[in-house]
This record gives structure tokens, sequence and C-alpha cells, in this order.
């Protein structure tokens, strides 16, 4: 949200395309909400201050993610290994005969 002109919503949606699994719970969420209405704007502003513009595309690259996620299609070059720990889920789906 730093680094973007994101709100909350769009910074969520941006992670979740990266990493599906990821799921705040409400507490976070109302934070992210507070912080997007109270003190974003600041953060926002020291950073820029503090080490100039940001040369890399975060932001180009976020709002690809988000066009793209309009369109309801997969986004390439994001795949499972990035969404979840795939050592833990190839255990947890792995049946062993008894």
């Amino acid at each position: 949200m730093t680094v973007t002109d994101f709100g909350w919503e769009d910074a969520l949606h941006t992670v979740r395309a990266g990493r599906s699994c990821a799921n705040p719970n409400l507490g976070f969420q109302r934070q992210l909400q507070e912080f997007e209405k109270h003190e974003v704007h600041e953060y926002r502003q020291w950073l820029k201050e503090e080490y100039g513009e940001n040369p890399l595309r975060d932001a180009e690259e976020a709002k690809n993610i988000l066009a793209h996620r309009a369109t309801g299609k997969n986004i390439p070059n994001l795949s499972l290994k990035r969404c979840c720990n795939l050592g833990s889920l190839n255990s947890a789906t792995k049946r062993t005969p008894e």
C-alpha cells in the first residue's frame, strides 16, 4: 500500500494473485482499513522524501496484476509454488498404503 496508490482491497487482491492462500483475518483487514484511512499518505510521503522515487516497477506490475485479474484469466509467471509451501501441501495430500 505504501509503494503503490492502492487501497487495502486492491493491495490484498494483488497479494492473493501471487499467494492465493493469503487470507488475513478480519482484525488485520480492519487494521489495513485504518492504515489506509489515517496513515498511508504520511508513509508514502515519507518514503518519497527519504528514498526518492522507487526505481522498481512495483506499482506498474501490481496494476497489471489487477488488470489481468479483472479478465478472470490466470496470471502468467505466478505458480502454485509461489502460493503455498508445496512441501507441506504434498505431504498432507499424499497417502501411503497401510
